[in-house]
């Protein structure tokens, strides 16, 4: 039976802060648009700020549902699983928002992350509902390590290669919605 929670403190927040990797979970408010489901574990990539304060690094990739529906709407779930120990699943449930690069708060809150190489934003969660669920029919599975592709990809770009694959890639949904197009022309 799954439970509530006043906050992410505690056990909660130790849980949280020692998964590998968290699914982020968006939507388009229309009926219509597509439900985007992420997986996210870059190590490091993710950090509790409070009690009811969340961020993630969000690194240049191949889309940005995430920033998308955030512009539209703001509602942001996101999701850890207890694949290894006593199994668990934790959701915060909340309203995003996200710093780009270009904005004056981004190198404040990306000194949270160890692993900066290709972040185009951060996304900061406000976190209104706390729960976790058994996680039973979650597998085991072991971790094997991380995969050093994304980071290094986007470092061998560099600056401009990388603006210039946001505008090509980032720019809008997959519905047509504005994404990530902030950078310079």
């Amino acid at each position: 039976m799954g439970k509530v929670h006043e906050s992410i403190d505690g056990r909660l927040r130790a849980f949280i802060e020692a998964q590998q990797m968290f699914f982020v979970a968006t939507a388009p408010s229309g009926p219509d648009g597509h439900v985007n489901v992420s997986p996210k574990g870059i190590g490091g990539s993710f950090a509790v700020l409070d009690e009811h304060t969340v961020a993630y690094l969000d690194y240049t990739a191949s889309g940005a549902e995430t920033i998308a529906h955030l512009r539209e709407n703001g509602r942001i779930t996101l999701m850890f699983c207890a694949f290894t120990g006593p199994p668990n699943i934790v959701r915060l449930h909340g309203s995003g928002r996200f710093v780009t690069l270009y904005d004056d708060e981004f190198e404040e809150l990306a000194e949270l992350f160890p692993e900066r190489r290709g972040a185009r934003a951060v996304i900061v969660v406000d976190v209104h509902r706390v729960s976790d669920s058994c996680g039973y029919g979650v597998p085991l599975m072991d971790y094997a390590g991380e995969r050093d592709l994304l980071p290094p990809y986007m470092e061998r770009k560099g600056a401009d290669g990388q603006a210039e694959y946001r505008q090509r890639k980032n720019s809008v949904s997959v519905d047509g919605l504005p994404a990530f197009d902030y950078d310079p022309v």
